[in-house]
């Protein structure tokens, strides 16, 4: 029996970093595990999520290792035949230290896809089948990070751009920002309850999309 492979490609929301206590959390806490607990045992699920990772952008003070285009081809080349990739990517775009325009962001992760598309990691040869998924909107709260300062209104704009690109094309798309709330800790993450939430809502599109 071959089982499906699925790839999840993200930043700390998927490595499931806690705002509570600033560690990660368990993997049945994190969304990646419940997406996996919740398919049979014909599916791989992948995690590949880093703290601090960008679309296509070297870090200036947590270094290249941190741009996620870097790692994309070697990732996909590891993991190949992959059935599906699940992007969750542009969160840390909107660090001030970037200073990028919501568009800005948006054409970052249209390079990440337009990398998956043309590298062949799919079934024989193909490309993957692509999940789009919009980062939360951050919340501009009394102890949100100075990293993420005067971000929230260029978060918002976000998922209208990723609507769009998920359009053009033609991919499968989740707004998980009209339904993730990020947490009154520190405005950015998510806590566990929101990352069960998240999983179970992935869990259900996944379902749609390979059964």
């Amino acid at each position: 029996m071959t089982k499906k492979t699925v790839l999840c490609y993200g930043d700390s929301i998927t490595w499931g970093y806690n705002p509570a206590n600033q560690n990660r959390m368990s993997w049945d806490e994190r969304w990646t595990g419940v997406l996996t607990k919740g398919l049979d045992d014909n599916y791989n699920v992948i995690e590949e999520g880093l703290k601090g990772r960008t679309t296509t952008w070297n870090d200036p003070v947590d270094g290249a290792s941190k741009n996620g285009l870097n790692y994309l081809i070697p990732c996909l080349e590891s993991h190949k035949p992959i059935d599906l990739c699940i992007l969750l990517l542009g969160l840390n775009d909107l660090k001030k230290r970037f200073s990028l325009p919501s568009i800005e962001i948006a054409r970052g992760i249209t390079v990440i896809i337009e990398v998956i598309k043309k590298s062949g990691t799919g079934i024989n040869g193909s490309a993957p089948k692509i999940l789009l998924l919009t980062p939360p909107i951050i919340n501009p709260v009394e102890s949100l990070s100075q990293e993420f300062r005067n971000s929230h209104n260029k978060s918002r704009k976000l998922p209208g751009y990723y609507a769009k690109i998920a359009r053009n094309y033609g991919l499968e798309f989740l707004d998980i920002s009209k339904i993730i709330t990020v947490s009154e800790l520190d405005g950015v993450h998510i806590n566990v309850d929101e990352q069960f939430k998240l999983g179970n809502l992935v869990l259900k599109k996944v379902k749609q999309i390979m059964e």
